[in-house]
């Protein structure tokens, strides 16, 4: 089994792509939080605590946020026009 570099150890390359993936990783985190806490909870599918808890895992979390966790805006029942709001 090959021994596991240290930070020190690895290329300049190789550290940019770890602080670039990192970076990708935590703007997914902040952008599902951030529309989790903005978006009324009827126009999410689930427990808004469940897809809280969720986006903290790596990637797969955000991604599936996005993905699935969003009722999408034209869907039956999750626009308020839908739900006897008349417009005038």
């Amino acid at each position: 089994m090959a021994k596991k570099k240290t930070w020190k150890e690895m290329s300049p390359s190789g550290k940019a792509g770890i602080i670039l993936v990192a970076i990708a990783q935590v703007s997914l985190l902040v952008a599902a939080q951030r529309d989790i806490s903005k978006r009324p909870a009827a126009m999410i599918n689930g427990p808004k605590a469940a897809w809280r808890a969720a986006s903290f895992i790596n990637f797969i979390g955000p991604v599936g946020y996005f993905t699935f966790g969003r009722k999408k805006p034209g869907a039956a029942g999750s626009h308020p026009e839908s739900r006897g709001a008349q417009r005038l």
